[in-house]
């Protein structure tokens, strides 16, 4: 080796190794993206664990919301019959008690058209050879008057006086038609109750309460506030009913 390849040397060297480095920069930044890589899907994987359990963890409860309403349908149907010999007659009778009806209710200051016919039917019997014809009518009284209604209702054996004989079938019924303009707010308290029932469950179970996982909307059910009434013959129904809603919610437990 001569001065010269000695003097060479060094830089020859210095070449060789920045060749070598260079060779080994792509694969060491392959690396270090490759180990982020995999510490980034590690977290990730055990976040999505960490959610997928969460997920599971979950109770369902009930809301219960109750609203007491006055109706502000009043239907009162009035069924009545009159029987004679022949068809006319009974017929006749009929008419004589329509004309009293209608009087009735408007010595009560109801509009006549309040009051309308709603079905007729005639019946026919044969006994020892003797026909005889039966007449039935049925008249149906509607109002929005909730007091006037119930004047009427107490004052009905008046009706009897004038010689109507109610028959079974008879009766008022009031009946609450806004019930679609209390719906939302009532969800929403039911929704607030099932909450509540949640919150005491996690409180118990050392646990916190999130979001909503799942929900159904229970019917709403409208009733007579002090017991039964139908209205119908024998049973009196009252304009103060209670409306109730439950709601059934899932809820996340964080």
């Amino acid at each position: 080796m001569d001065d010269t390849d000695k003097d060479n040397l060094p830089e020859t060297q210095t070449l060789s190794q920045q060749a070598r480095a260079s060779r080994w920069r792509p694969a060491m930044v392959a690396a270090a993206v490759l180990a982020g890589g995999m510490v980034l899907g590690g977290y990730v994987m055990g976040d999505g664990l960490r959610r997928a359990r969460e997920a599971d963890r979950a109770v369902t409860v009930r809301g219960l919301a109750e609203r007491e309403v006055t109706a502000d349908l009043a239907t009162w149907t009035i069924a009545y019959s009159a029987t004679a010999p022949d068809l006319a007659g009974a017929q006749a009778t009929v008419d004589r008690n329509s004309e009293q009806i209608r009087a009735f209710f408007s010595g009560l200051g109801f509009p006549a058209d309040a009051l309308q016919p709603t079905g007729v039917n005639v019946q026919t019997i044969t006994e020892d050879g003797v026909t005889r014809f039966t007449v039935r009518q049925r008249m149906t009284l509607r109002t929005g008057d909730i007091a006037r209604a119930q004047d009427a209702v107490r004052r009905q054996f008046d009706l009897v006086r004038r010689g109507v004989m109610l028959e079974e079938g008879s009766g008022m019924a009031y009946t609450f038609t806004r019930l679609n303009a209390i719906k939302p707010p009532m969800v929403a308290e039911a929704t607030r109750d099932a909450r509540r029932s949640a919150e005491q469950f996690a409180k118990d179970s050392g646990t916190g309460v999130g979001g909503i996982r799942s929900a159904t909307q229970g019917y709403f059910e409208v009733t007579a506030r002090d017991g039964d009434g139908g209205g119908g013959w024998g049973v009196s129904d009252t304009p103060y009913k209670k409306v109730r809603v439950v709601t059934t919610i899932e809820f996340y437990l964080r």
